[in-house]
């Protein structure tokens, strides 16, 4: 019989390699045993939107490991250490890493790992009464006493935009950068979607455009290009007791305010949205002024090819008009959406699903119908809200998910780290239902 380790982890995105981070010395100190595998043969993060300038949305605190473990040798700046840039980064003085660097960060901790295994596709996935028999594609087979899903999430195109792909012209933000150089060769390019990538393709094409010679559009059915608000008391709601408070509410009020509060998180960086304008302002001084076109409240209705040619049925919201567009560049920065993978496909009775097919996700990030068995990295944006795909709060999703391998808390749990109070607080509850208790005057006059 093959090894069974404590778990195996599927997927090697920053929330599992910290993952793998955060236990690597507890292999020699508490003797946890697992096992990580990646599909690919390297890692690789978000690789199409790896742009010269772009930058984290989160400072560098939000590493792998510091905020849950500080005097980690796997920390950001310990690595800008090793790699000789520590006082290069000190001097640079800004608390945002680029987006290149983070991703050499993550490869440099996740070639030094002997956890990690590349190369390893996960095919399938039983139970056989003991132990998860995980399947790799390479022919090998690992068994596990618990799992942890990090396979990340896919991009994600709209109803109406589906025809669309996979035709010559069209790509997601997400495969941006591989065919940057085809889109520039045609005479128009449309951008779709209203966050921090479309902003970024947009930003990217508009300072090439005076070396091109294509017109520029981009449509977003937000009704304005919103920044990513980002004041203290809303970045609280990355807070613990946000996440327990937004678990406790009922499934309509939590997808209600997904789609509310998506701005806190998947809006524009602020100073992106003023080097846009300030490009602008550029190009119209210094030249003919650049050939695009910025459009809100517009939603994408349906789309089909004419020849090479792609042509978008579009409605604008506030003033109800009808009306179309024909581009021969396409990128849908609509985003990503997380999906059970089919190799769960043999163990899915083992599986807590909620009313609505999803992952129901409980405060320990298990999903099984036992109970700490099953853990899931970034798939729980509707049980957890906004924390989920947070980069600062993957370190505490991991501390919680390493307390609950080993029945103890290796790094502390913080329970409360805001200012605010979310939910009605429990003194004033206890106050109200002294009201309540208390007869009303007109009980008082009837007596």
């Amino acid at each position: 019989m093959s090894r069974v380790h404590d778990f195996v982890a599927i997927g090697l995105g920053p929330f599992n390699l910290g993952l793998a981070c955060l236990t690597e010395p507890l292999r020699e100190s508490d003797g946890l045993d697992g096992m990580f595998l990646e599909a690919r043969d390297g890692f690789d993060w978000h690789p199409g939107m790896l742009l010269d300038d772009a930058t984290l949305q989160v400072p560098f605190l939000a590493d792998l490991v510091t905020m849950a473990d500080p005097t980690s040798r796997w920390s950001f700046l310990n690595y800008l250490k090793q790699s000789g840039n520590l006082y290069q980064f000190y001097i640079r003085e800004s608390f945002y890493p680029l987006r290149r660097e983070y991703d050499d960060y993550c490869r440099w901790a996740a070639e030094r790992l002997d956890s990690v295994r590349f190369g390893q596709r996960v095919t399938d996935v039983e139970h056989d009464g003991t132990s998860y028999v995980v399947h790799s594609g390479s022919g090998e087979t690992f068994r596990a006493r618990r799992l942890v899903l990090g396979i990340g999430t896919t991009p994600r195109v709209p109803d109406a935009l589906r025809a669309l792909v996979g035709e010559p012209g069209v790509t997601h933000s997400a495969d941006y950068l591989a065919h940057k150089a085809d889109l520039q060769q045609q005479e128009s390019i449309t951008i779709v979607g209203s966050g921090q990538s479309a902003a970024e393709v947009y930003h990217d094409l508009l300072s090439e455009a005076p070396d091109h010679d294509y017109t520029l559009t981009w449509l977003t059915r937000s009704p304005r290009f919103f920044p990513m608000e980002y004041t203290k008391l809303t970045l609280e709601m990355t807070s613990p007791e946000y996440g327990a408070y937004h678990r406790s509410l009922p499934i309509e009020t939590r997808d209600r305010l997904a789609r509310e509060q998506r701005h806190l998180f998947k809006g524009i960086s602020a100073d992106l949205v003023d080097a846009i304008f300030d490009l602008h302002y550029q190009q119209r001084v210094t030249g003919d002024g650049p050939r695009t076109t910025l459009i809100t409240n517009t939603e994408v209705r349906g789309a089909r090819r004419d020849g090479d040619v792609s042509e978008l049925d579009l409605f604008h919201g506030e003033s109800g008009e009808a009306f179309g567009l024909r581009t021969r560049g396409l990128v849908l920065a609509t985003g990503y959406a997380s999906t059970a993978p089919s190799f769960l496909d043999g163990v899915r009775d083992r599986i807590r699903l909620d009313e609505r097919g999803r992952y129901d996700v409980a405060g320990d990030y298990s999903v099984d119908v036992s109970g700490g068995e099953i853990f899931v990295q970034n798939a729980e944006e509707h049980t957890h809200s906004l924390l989920a795909p947070n980069l600062g709060m993957g370190p505490y999703r991991n501390s919680v998910i390493i307390a609950a391998l080993l029945g103890r808390e290796v790094h502390p749990v913080e329970k409360r780290i805001a200012v605010q109070t979310f939910g009605v607080p429990d003194h004033l509850r206890s106050v109200v239902e002294e009201v309540a208790q208390q007869p009303s005057r007109d009980q008082e006059a009837v007596r």
